[in-house]
């Protein structure tokens, strides 16, 4: 039998993934979720800094990280200088201070082409979720556990789907953009 609330979940998770994506972006205003994608290697694993430390914004141009373990400062320093965030950690004992610079006007302009490859891989998951969906009903329709009319119907469903999924990801994307190119 076929659901389609398979096909609706699946989708829910991708713009998930895509929204979490985004909120690690940079936009010259504190964040503590841009350091989500950072993991730090401690005890023999890669570790996110939010389970080594208390992350909190002070200001909307800094984020402080209050380590824990004090073992973990130097650690979790190497970790912010490799990421890509392009930061410069100042320690104070167990705090690490991360002031956030502001973004230059060409960063802007790579940011919002960055924003839109996001946008761009997010809804071609989408699509092939519904392509997946209208794969599977036309099987069930060949093997006659469906009626033309059932597979019609579903189709259509799916397509509605996938038509409002496509216009969240899209209204992401120009508030992304947008918050990027405010001063």
């Amino acid at each position: 039998m076929f659901n389609n609330e398979t096909y609706k979940v699946k989708m829910s998770k991708t713009i998930d993934v895509f929204i979490k994506e985004l909120s690690s972006l940079r936009t010259g205003r504190a964040n503590s979720n841009m350091l989500d994608l950072v993991k730090v290697d401690v005890y023999g694993q890669k570790i996110p800094i939010n389970q080594l430390g208390t992350i909190t914004t002070p200001e909307p141009r800094s984020i402080n990280i209050q380590v824990w373990d004090i073992n973990n400062v130097s650690l979790i320093d190497s970790a912010l200088k490799k990421s890509e965030l392009g930061l410069n950690p100042q320690i104070d004992g167990q705090l690490i201070r991360l002031p956030i610079p502001d973004l230059s006007e060409e960063r802007r302009i790579e940011m919002k082409k960055i924003i839109k490859s996001m946008g761009e891989k997010c809804k071609v998951s989408i699509r092939n979720i519904r392509r997946e969906a209208n794969d599977n009903l036309k099987k069930l329709l060949k093997s006659k556990e469906i009626s033309e009319d059932d597979e019609n119907k579903n189709e259509k469903i799916i397509q509605d789907i996938t038509d409002n999924n496509i216009k969240i990801i899209d209204a992401k994307v120009i508030s992304k953009e947008e918050e990027i190119m405010k001063i």
